[in-house]
């Protein structure tokens, strides 16, 4: 009988004392056979799954930024070849898109396009493999993060979803948050010591003023991606799409006294975060301070950094819709179009609470 991620990681504590949330979390959503990202029993996209992500709302998502990586080719001098790796492609949904627009729209780009898919989930590599057969050798699926000599990373809700540390200042000093098993065997929150001196380097780096019972939380996986990826880029930018917000302002204990931790199942928040590991997303809001300075220092440039609404409408969304409005047969079809339209661009919608963060080396 196969031993389930919840008592592998009981045994575990009560062999190894408490774990880091961070360590506890990487095992919730990332463990090879049960974490949550690797399960083939989940249904995690879509209106029945756990959650939509923007490919999934409309395609004029993928479709748009098919239009900007264009701009983007023609910037780098319009390469004989170029890459564009996307890591964390999930099911495949944008890489679908974009590839079908630069196929159609814009063909010349297209033929000289690889596309590069870097995702850790064996499930969703399996989907996307499905999805995107019909572009041949087009689409290659990578098991490590590649080389680019002349190109774009790509990455939608992908930070989000790395593992974090929970930091809370208690009796004036800096802690860390634990899992521990209760009595009863339930998972339960402990305070124990900072695990690593990043913790304490990255609260000073960033001016993080922490009063009393204050909660935050700190990716320092962050920076690691970063490395990795500016060291692997030789000419290109690197797109980020994800939610979060500056260092001053997430960090503010009037605005987010407990931190941004928060776990979903069917669309819904999840009380405890705990209860269940490997059966809910796990997510904390990226500091896009963090994710600037720390690309400046390894060479990234930052080229644009706005909202998601505006940062479609200026990449030609509208533009986008009216084309497939014009090119499109049926009543429906259009309506479909137009819906998808407005949740992208809907002021206090979805959109307008992510931000696209370009940088350039």
């Amino acid at each position: 009988m196969p031993v389930s991620l919840a008592e592998r990681l009981r045994e575990r504590i009560q062999r190894e004392g408490p774990i880091t949330f961070r360590d506890w979390m990487k095992a919730s959503l990332y463990d090879p056979v049960d974490g949550y990202y690797q399960r083939s029993d989940l249904a995690r996209w879509g209106r029945e799954g756990d959650y939509r992500t923007s490919p999934e709302r409309s395609e004029l998502f993928a479709a748009t930024f098919a239009r900007y990586f264009a701009k983007l080719y023609d910037e780098l001098h319009r390469p004989g070849r170029w890459t564009v790796v996307e890591c964390g492609a999930g099911n495949g949904a944008f890489a679908f898109g974009v590839l079908q627009t630069l196929s159609d729209r814009y063909p010349s780009i297209f033929a000289a396009t690889s596309y590069l898919i870097y995702e850790l989930s064996a499930d969703a590599g399996r989907r996307a493999r499905e999805r995107l057969a019909e572009f041949g050798d087009r689409v290659q699926f990578c098991t490590g993060l590649p080389v680019v000599e002349c190109g774009l990373h790509f990455s939608n809700e992908l930070l989000d979803a790395f593992p974090v540390h929970r930091v809370v200042k208690k009796d004036g000093e800096l802690a860390e948050f634990y899992v521990n098993v209760a009595a009863d065997g339930k998972f339960e929150w402990s305070i124990g010591p900072l695990s690593t001196t990043r913790l304490s380097e990255f609260i000073e780096a960033y001016s993080v003023k922490l009063r009393e019972g204050h909660i935050i939380e700190i990716n320092l996986d962050v920076d690691d991606w970063l490395a990795e990826v500016s060291k692997k880029l030789v000419n290109g930018f690197v797109i980020t799409v994800d939610y979060g917000a500056e260092a001053a302002e997430l960090y503010d204990p009037t605005l987010r006294p407990d931190g941004s931790l928060r776990a979903f199942s069917r669309h819904g928040f999840v009380d405890d975060v705990l209860a269940k590991p490997g059966e809910v997303d796990i997510t904390a809001s990226v500091n896009w301070t963090q994710v600037k300075s720390v690309g400046e220092r390894l060479g990234l440039q930052v080229v644009e950094f706005t909202s998601q609404d505006k940062f479609l409408l200026q990449a030609g969304l509208l533009e986008e819709m009216e084309y497939r409005m014009n090119t499109t047969d049926g009543d429906a079809e259009r309506l479909r179009l137009s819906t998808g339209a407005r949740e992208m661009i809907l002021p206090g919608g979805m959109a307008s609470s992510f931000q696209v963060l370009v940088q350039q080396l």
